[in-house]
């Protein structure tokens, strides 16, 4: 009887997931262009494209930006820039597709960036000093 349990009690240890992970479960953000913005006021456009700080993520955990590519690690709904040309910045993700900046104390900060091409068909990098549709600032 007991080297039938054994058995039995590790298929089902190995079978359950883990548990908690510190900072949530590890994951990737949607592939795509990201743009991002400050924003605007009544009186005025609801934004202000910010296309020096506009990133792509490229392939599962690398982001390319500045003509240069990097990683990222996404733990829970938190993402920090792990190396490459953005390396440090700390980001919250709000939704798939939205994330906002953190500023030094940890709190969400004005700047955000929305998914703007939720595909794999988008440039390389996006254009500096253009807008999302391609004209110029």
């Amino acid at each position: 009887m007991r080297c039938l349990t054994l058995p039995a009690l590790t298929a089902l240890l190995l079978a359950a997931p883990a548990g908690a992970v510190p900072g949530g479960e590890i994951g990737t953000l949607q592939i795509g262009r990201y743009t991002c913005e400050l924003p605007g006021d009544a009186l005025g456009p609801r934004g202000r494209h910010v296309p020096e700080v506009d990133f792509a993520v490229i392939f599962g955990s690398s982001y390319r930006a500045d003509g240069r590519s990097g990683t990222y690690l996404l733990t829970g709904d938190n993402v920090v820039l792990t190396s490459g040309p953005r390396r440090g910045e700390r980001y919250h993700r709000l939704s798939d597709g939205f994330l906002r900046k953190q500023n030094a104390d940890g709190g969400d900060g004005d700047l955000r960036c929305v998914i703007a091409n939720r595909n794999n068909t988008f440039a390389a990098e996006p254009a500096a000093g253009k807008s999302a549709t391609g004209a110029g600032l």
